[in-house]
């Protein structure tokens, strides 16, 4: 555990993370351990640093503005792992921490001298989570494996979209922050047996199936009744009404009526109470079976009204309802600016910087953004100096020869 008194806040505040690897699949787990408190060390190349402080559709600065999200409560130190004392740098450093965490192409860490069974003699409770593609094991272990892949393979991308179409990606890197999100949890469970054992384990996090495991019964349904699920829009296929309907005012808004009595409260407040008792609409089944005439009837009654008053309707009817957000109805939505949802930063260049808060919430222990991503090598001086108990003149001698 860590021997300095956290400066964080939160339920994982006296424990310390080494990430290693860039871009999503592995940092957004380190983000959610920071987000909770655990002191997160990021290990960055001299120089260059994580491709995403490059990343994202909009620069602000010349700067990303996804960055400041990613790495938000983290510290930055470089090392240059392809060299030997690189190496030793990033043992001395795991030899101190509780979780090790690295989403490389199985082997890399191997070559560089740093498999757990190495890691482990001098870290014996070392919890080092892996995220990766295909995982560390099996025929397609060594294959590099960005998300979209293992969107693809793990069964997401082809019910995503409309059906008229081609598979569609989800509008987010949704694979990696799953694979990133399993790998959190695996990193917690695992904690748990340390607390139990004092051991350390491995934490495979793979891509494909982070995926899959959020593919409901679509492998089930395939192997006992033979149906593959297709792209289906913006309907789930057989519950209706259930779907995006078009408004006055151009807008959008989502009812979900499927269940009976909010059917037949959706059709007191249409107007049209007799739906509710028309055979064709009476059960689930028989709204399932006509769903896209009834589809139809109710979009031809949204059309007759503006958003805002159709949400409040739909509120009052206690039919379960919601318009269709994009960034700037977020940050003018009160249930947001109540639950804190959306909270400010400070950022030493771009002032005032507005990102999404913690989740979830913990009622005695919350978590908490205490810092937007930092500068590359930040913490050096903090990190060397003060937690490795480096002289000034060994890490002047290491930084002008490149190593950090």
């Amino acid at each position: 555990m860590s021997s300095e008194k956290p400066t964080n806040t939160g339920p994982l505040a006296d424990l310390r993370l080494v990430e290693m690897g860039t871009l999503l699949a592995g940092p957004f787990c380190g983000q959610l351990m920071g987000d909770f408190g655990a002191e997160v060390i990021k290990i960055e190349p001299p120089n260059q640093g994580d491709p995403m402080r490059e990343w994202g559709q909009e620069k602000a600065h010349g700067m990303s503005l996804w960055w400041p999200v990613i790495a938000r409560n983290k510290k930055s130190v470089t090392m240059n792992l392809r060299e030997s004392e690189g190496q030793e740098l990033a043992r001395e450093l795991i030899s101190k921490a509780d979780f090790l965490l690295e989403n490389f192409r199985p082997g890399t860490m191997e070559r560089w001298g740093l498999s757990y069974e190495e890691l482990k003699k001098i870290n014996p409770g070392l919890i080092m989570i892996r995220v990766s593609g295909f995982g560390q094991t099996g025929p397609y272990s060594k294959r590099a494996g960005f998300g979209a892949v293992g969107e693809s393979m793990g069964g997401l991308r082809y019910v995503c979209g409309d059906p008229v179409a081609p598979p569609s990606r989800m509008g987010i890197s949704i694979g990696d922050s799953l694979a990133a999100t399993f790998a959190c949890l695996g990193g917690m469970m695992a904690l748990h047996h340390r607390e139990r054992t004092g051991e350390g384990q491995v934490v495979d996090s793979a891509i494909y199936e982070a995926v899959l495991n959020m593919m409901e019964s679509l492998v089930t349904e395939y192997d006992k009744a033979g149906y593959v699920r297709e792209r289906q829009g913006s309907i789930l296929p057989n519950v209706a009404p259930s779907n995006v309907y078009p408004t006055k005012d151009g807008s959008m808004i989502l009812i979900a009526a499927n269940q009976d009595t909010v059917f037949r409260r959706l059709a007191e407040a249409m107007g049209q109470p007799e739906l509710a008792e028309d055979a064709r609409y009476a059960t689930h089944s028989a709204r399932g079976a006509h769903q896209v005439e009834l589809d139809d009837k109710v979009a031809t009654w949204t059309r007759t009204q503006n958003a805002d008053e159709l949400e409040k309707m739909m509120e009052e009817s206690g039919i379960p309802s919601g318009k269709i957000y994009r960034a700037p109805e977020m940050l003018e939505d009160a249930h947001f600016r109540a639950r804190e949802a959306i909270i400010t930063t400070l950022h030493p260049k771009f002032g005032e910087l507005r990102m999404q808060n913690v989740a979830p919430k913990l009622s005695a222990t919350p978590g908490g953004v205490h810092r937007p991503g930092p500068e590359l090598g930040e913490h050096n001086a903090e990190i060397y100096a003060q937690l490795l108990g480096m002289s000034e003149d060994r890490i002047s001698d290491l930084l002008d020869r490149g190593i950090i």
